[in-house]
């Protein structure tokens, strides 16, 4: 390249000169004149056509998963159930009752399995209109001074008035308790399990806490396990103890089957001891656990599967 050549090229300035001229006094690069300045935006997020729709369905499917439907009640009954409900048989003996033509729905027999009936239908069974209601069970915890009776013609307090505004079906003691004895008080409208329960040969174990006037004697507690005669028929306790440490030999706990009247007042009469206090602890397995005197509370369906056993 002679002389010439690089006089006429156009002299341009180093890289680092023309990078240091753009910048401002803070240090700053600014853009060069005639030219504005770029601006940045957030690039844009490319979905897949449908994604929207499946991350969606996953949704919905987790949430159906974690909590399902509950089923819509369209105002109707199986046939078989609600005769179930009324107290007469299972579903599935009312199955059989169904197909042998022994039920009629608005005066007609029905024989068809699954029918449906809806609120205002009059199912019949032998010649008698069903009453087709859920079973509720109830636990009370009763009182002194409340007899165990649906109505008392004396207007005396009973124990249906502490079970006032439980529900809406009618329910009626399990078994009876006197008006001082305190305790476990069953209530339903489960005929089956009523009948069950209170049956002699059910033989529901009970646990009694009772206080008598005086130390009841090891020889007597030795006696009433080994059996006593009474004036309706031979009877014998499970266990006795007494309770706590057993300084106290007036209370004791007692266990029993036996379902008759008075029952354990009238074993400690016998001897010769006058019952002070006298409170059930325990009824069918049931107990008196975060249950405070007046109360009631409603079974859970475990309670109410074990009692379905017993």
């Amino acid at each position: 390249m002679n002389e010439k050549e690089s006089n006429n090229r156009e002299w341009k300035k180093p890289r680092s000169s023309r990078n240091r001229d753009n910048r401002t006094s803070e240090g700053k690069r600014q853009p060069p004149e005639n030219q504005s300045p770029k601006t940045y935006s957030k690039p844009k997020t490319r979905r897949l056509k449908g994604t929207e729709e499946i991350i969606q369905h996953k949704i919905n499917m987790r949430r159906n998963r974690q909590s399902p439907p509950e089923p819509k009640y369209d105002g109707t009954t199986r046939l078989n159930k609600y005769i179930s409900n009324a107290g007469i048989c299972s579903r599935r003996d009312a199955d059989k009752l169904i197909e042998a033509g022994a039920v009629s729905v608005n005066g007609v027999v029905v024989t068809t399995l699954g029918f449906k009936v809806k609120e205002g239908d009059v199912v019949s069974y032998g010649g008698e209109v069903l009453r087709s209601e859920p079973k509720r069970y109830f636990l009370l915890n009763k009182p002194k001074g409340y007899i165990t009776t649906l109505d008392d013609p004396q207007e005396r307090n009973t124990v249906m008035q502490l079970m006032q505004g439980c529900c809406r079906e009618r329910i009626y003691p399990v078994g009876r308790l006197d008006k001082n004895t305190t305790g476990l008080l069953l209530f339903t409208n489960d005929g089956e399990m009523t009948k069950r329960l209170t049956h002699p040969s059910s033989n529901v174990y009970k646990i009694y806490q009772v206080e008598t006037d005086k130390p009841v004697s090891y020889a007597d507690m030795k006696q009433m396990v080994g059996g006593i005669e009474l004036e309706d028929g031979p009877i014998a306790v499970d266990d006795i103890q007494y309770q706590g440490d057993g300084k106290d030999r007036r209370v004791v706990g007692v266990a029993l089957h036996s379902g008759k009247n008075r029952i354990v007042r009238r074993i400690f009469e016998h001897f010769g001891y006058e019952v002070k206090k006298l409170d059930r602890t325990v009824f069918a397995g049931l107990t008196k656990k975060d249950l405070p005197r007046g109360r009631y509370r409603e079974l859970t369906q475990q309670e109410i599967n074990y009692l379905m056993m017993v």
